[in-house]
């Protein structure tokens, strides 16, 4: 890329008022109004009736609004037979109802609902790609016009009325590549990071229930579920390989100065503590009871039907810590069961909604008692086969969390890159 584009810092500005946001671009730039017609159009979306819409494929894809967006073209799962407002391939969809200001690019000619306008541009002066960047940028600026979260609609003047700087077309070009190109690389790391998730979650289904080179089964039942697996492996209650399981304690209070507390937020679905998760709280008096150790594993034991039975293995992420009591921390005895294969059983039996069919449903919450955590039963193979298990499925959570991070480190780079490219602080040539 470095043969093709040039880069130099611009040393000549202005200042322009663009609704209500100070925006310092390069002298040689242009404003323009999306109303203008040389180089805009702004179609309104108009929803057909409901009747006409179908999944089998009749007539034109349509989208009523922004959920089927993805990062840069949508996804439309319904169609219409009777289209009404139509966007053509290559027009900019931004939406113009709760959430405002999301932005897409047709991928293909389809009907848009009243949620959302298309932006059609002149190609002859816009590259559209660089528009489509731009008002990703400032989405912000949607939302202040609309007055915040509470705001229904943006109508067709008021969108007629956004500002847009556009550097000379070759530019706008440039501009659109480098950013694409960085867009390209996310997706590519984004695909490596679901096929990496996806062999994890086949070796899981393989080594949790058939082990490593066996050639014998047996069917046993766990909590109701059919398991098969091989004949050399036991079958145990989680609470007779288990030494402690301790529910935390409620603090509905915040202390700076107090103690971290970890909360069912704290839990992610992948085995991870968040690290930017928990509170600090005042400590309680008996707090030496409540800190956690690596090693423990944490289970969430009220939440929401779909996410109770959440675990994660604390590694000492945190020097001091304790719990909340929508987790309970369970201590495993080392002579008989690997904390991370544990982890490892306990996830695959959230992604089976055992935890699902076991919990107790409340108003907007469910929760899994302690000795229904005790009674789980699970699969026991010899220490040796854990630990193996447990090696393997942690090396391909490391591949993970590397593309994880790099993705990030990506996404970064694609924030600052926008912030100088789109404001002219730094010029492609």
């Amino acid at each position: 890329m470095s043969s093709e584009i040039q880069f130099y810092r611009e040393e000549n500005f202005k200042v322009v008022d663009a609704d209500g946001f100070k925006l310092e671009i390069p002298e040689e730039w242009e404003v323009v109004r999306l109303g203008n017609k040389r180089y805009f159009e702004v179609i309104m979306g108009q929803s057909p009736p409901s009747s006409t819409y179908n999944q089998d494929g009749k007539g034109l894809p349509f989208l009523q609004g922004s959920a089927e967006f993805g990062s840069m073209y949508p996804k439309p799962q319904l169609y219409t037979i009777q289209p009404m407002k139509i966007a053509k391939e290559n027009d900019i969809l931004i939406s113009v109802r709760a959430p405002v200001g999301d932005v897409n690019i047709a991928p293909f000619e389809l009907c848009i609902g009243r949620g959302l306008a298309a932006i059609r541009v002149n190609r002859s002066k816009i590259e559209d790609i660089y528009v489509f960047y731009f008002l990703t940028f400032t989405k912000s600026r949607l939302e202040n016009i609309g007055g915040g979260s509470t705001f229904k609609g943006i109508t067709k003047s008021t969108l007629e009325e956004l500002k847009i700087p556009l550097p000379p077309l070759p530019e706008q070009q440039k501009i659109a590549h480098v950013l694409t190109t960085i867009d390209k690389a996310i997706e590519a790391v984004d695909e490596a990071i679901k096929q990496a998730e996806r062999i994890k979650k086949g070796l899981m289904q393989e080594l949790l229930t058939k082990g490593i080179r066996h050639d014998k089964f047996k069917v046993v039942e766990a909590d109701g579920f059919k398991l098969e697996i091989p004949e050399e492996w036991e079958v145990v209650r989680l609470g007779d390989v288990a030494l402690d399981f301790k529910q935390g304690f409620p603090s509905g209070k915040r202390d700076d100065n107090g103690i971290l507390q970890l909360r069912m937020d704290s839990i992610e679905t992948n085995g991870k503590i968040n690290p930017k998760g928990g509170v600090k709280v005042p400590p309680p008096k008996n707090v030496h009871e409540y800190l956690l150790k690596p090693g423990d594993i944490l289970f969430n034991n009220t939440n929401s039907v779909d996410l109770v039975g959440k675990t994660a293995l604390f590694k000492g992420e945190f020097e001091k810590c304790v719990f909340s009591n929508h987790l309970t921390r369970i201590r495993v005895n080392t002579l008989k069961l690997i904390p991370e294969f544990l982890l490892y059983i306990l996830l695959k039996y959230w992604q089976m909604r055992i935890f699902k069919a076991l919990c107790n449903p409340h108003v907007h919450q469910a929760g899994i008692k302690s000795k229904d955590i005790q009674n789980l039963k699970i699969p026991l193979p010899p220490l040796h086969e854990q630990r193996k298990i447990a090696e393997i499925l942690s090396k391909w959570d490391e591949v993970i969390e590397v593309k994880k991070a790099k993705k990030e480190r990506l996404e970064r780079m694609k924030k600052k890159v926008m912030e100088l490219l789109l404001t002219g602080k730094v010029r492609v040539k």
